[in-house]
């Protein structure tokens, strides 16, 4: 996992320190494989490790309403009139009326057969999934959260409105004031209807972190995509539309001008990296990995002196020292609120025998690396940090485009003090 060997020039890391270093410190310390590197490390490294938290609690995550919906500033007796409290709250099922779709038996609330709260919770008794996933924006270089989702797969509530004919694709969308056009999204009818063994369905999600989600986070209920970047997982869905028309029906396609088909991209970023060091003086480095499609190997950084100005023909930094970091094991205590840290039972990336994830890292998720940046001389230098994926592939190849997802190359300016 890289070249560790610096640190025991810097420290002698007794055992009487370890243990004063906290019970956190020395759970995130002995999973993480700097551990196995070295058994004299830099303290401040361990300390760096201990402060990562993986799952983000409900109430810290990053929120918008990017349909202007105005609900994250509505009093909760709106809420409840306007169907965003799980009391009143229900979902549409119909065909497009301006296209040739078939629907036998469409749910509406004219009808008053609407799928409401009850509902939802009898097909989750029996469908129910969960699963880790982030939540990016697809021109978003951090994520707004990480969570635990619970939901029911999104087929499940299709199949009960009979769809019959004319269907290729399905839309949803969110609550929206009279006047103003829906914030939606869009997906193939057989990516709602069929999933590979294996990976995670479309879901109408109802919980996040063990948590009913309120409407401050997109509740009481919203549509979460695996694999896909934040545009296709909409908030405070009241509806879903069942179309013949072969175009993606994204609000995000026309407004924000994004590839609202595109997967998530492997990419490496930085949490904790120092703006200023003693010349000589190693600092700790961690950061999160996104583990996109096409999975990841490594992570990697590298300094280099600001005197001299990285050439323009290499835009992408491949001639630059890289240097491997390590990927750190999957936590043993996930935070994000849930009780003890632990994941829920029956969450679908984790044997349920030993509530360990299947495989680490997980593709679509997130994984915390770090790294001992080596005591350099005065200057001004470029920190930056890399991912390369499961095809050998450096970032931000192969999709350096930003519309396709942000997989920019992190650079920071560290300034080494005399």
């Amino acid at each position: 996992m890289g070249d560790f060997d610096h640190l025991r020039e810097h420290c002698q890391l007794t055992r009487r320190y370890f243990f004063q270093l906290g019970c956190a410190a020395a759970a995130a310390w002995s999973a993480s494989p700097l551990a196995a590197a070295s058994a004299d490390v830099d303290p401040q490294l361990q300390e760096a490790i201990a402060r990562l938290e993986y799952l983000t609690p409900v109430a810290r995550g990053r929120y918008i309403d990017k349909g202007k919906t105005g609900v994250l500033k509505l009093p909760a007796e709106k809420l409840r009139e306007i169907g965003l409290v799980p009391e009143t709250w229900s979902l549409e099922v119909v065909a497009d009326t301006a296209s040739s779709s078939v629907v036998e038996r469409p749910l509406t609330r004219a009808q008053g057969n609407a799928l409401d709260w009850k509902g939802l919770m009898k097909l989750a008794e029996k469908h129910a999934v969960r699963f880790l996933h982030p939540c990016f924006c697809v021109n978003g270089d951090d994520p707004f959260h990480t969570s635990v989702w619970e939901g029911v797969p999104l087929r499940e509530i299709l199949w009960l409105a009979k769809p019959k004919a004319n269907i290729r694709r399905v839309y949803y969308q969110s609550y929206h004031q009279e006047g103003v056009a829906p914030f939606q999204a869009s997906l193939p009818l057989g990516q709602v209807l069929e999933t590979p063994p294996g990976q995670i369905p479309v879901v109408l999600a109802y919980k996040m972190n063990g948590e009913l989600i309120p409407a401050a986070r997109g509740g009481p209920a919203r549509v979460v995509v695996a694999g896909a970047y934040g545009d296709k997982s909409i908030k405070w869905v009241q509806r879903v539309v069942l179309t013949n028309d072969f175009r993606a029906n994204d609000t995000d396609a026309a407004d924000f001008n994004a590839d609202v088909e595109t997967a998530m991209k492997t990419k490496a970023r930085f949490i904790h990296a120092p703006k200023e060091v003693t010349a000589g003086k190693p600092a700790a480095l961690t950061g999160f990995a996104l583990i996109g499609i096409s999975g990841i190997d490594k992570v990697q950084y590298c300094l280099h002196s600001q005197d001299k100005p990285w050439p323009a023909d290499d835009p992408y930094w491949t001639k630059a020292d890289w240097k491997d970091a390590a990927i750190l094991s999957a936590p043993t205590n996930w935070g994000g609120g849930l009780p003890g840290g632990r994941l829920p039972a029956n969450t679908s990336q984790v044997d349920p025998a030993k509530g360990t994830p299947l495989e680490w890292p997980m593709r679509f998720t997130l994984a915390h690396w770090a790294a001992l940046l080596p005591g350099m001389p005065a200057g001004r230098y470029d920190l930056c940090c890399r991912t390369i994926d499961r095809n050998g592939i450096a970032q931000p190849l192969p999709r350096p485009l930003l519309r396709t997802g942000a997989n920019g190359i992190h650079r920071v300016t560290v300034v080494v003090k005399g």
